[in-house]
């Protein structure tokens, strides 16, 4: 239980940390900036080629698969994230930190989806 506590707490402000502070983010394996929270691709950048680790990851691995190199990703690709972040978060087989974690990713991507463009701007799409 302190645990799901604790990761209710912290991950909002990790994350936060995270997008606000790209600077401060090491080298992803494809260059970018990589803050993650979870696993090999769950926050900012990714370890790819390394595969998922759980569900979750596997969730935020297409995610990644699916948003564009430069700018955010698509609104109905982060409804997919929403989507399976709740199925992760409500499936009785996965641990409360991580069924706690899912739930968290899953608001995010819910509050992405509404500022997340139906398709790339123009300047972007070059």
């Amino acid at each position: 239980m302190l645990t799901r506590a604790v990761v209710s707490l912290a991950a909002p402000v990790f994350l936060i940390a995270a997008w606000a502070a790209p600077s401060l983010a090491q080298p992803a394996a494809n260059g970018g900036p990589k803050l993650l929270i979870h696993g090999n691709y769950c926050g900012p950048g990714n370890n790819a080629p390394l595969p998922p680790i759980d569900a979750l990851d596997a969730a935020c691995a297409r995610h990644d698969a699916c948003s564009p190199d430069v700018g955010l990703p698509s609104k109905a690709c982060n409804l997919r994230l929403q989507r399976e972040a709740e199925a992760v978060a409500r499936d009785p087989r996965q641990p409360d930190d991580l069924r706690s974690l899912a739930g968290f990713v899953a608001s995010f991507a819910s509050s992405a989806s509404s500022a997340a463009p139906s398709v790339l701007p123009a300047k972007l799409a070059r």
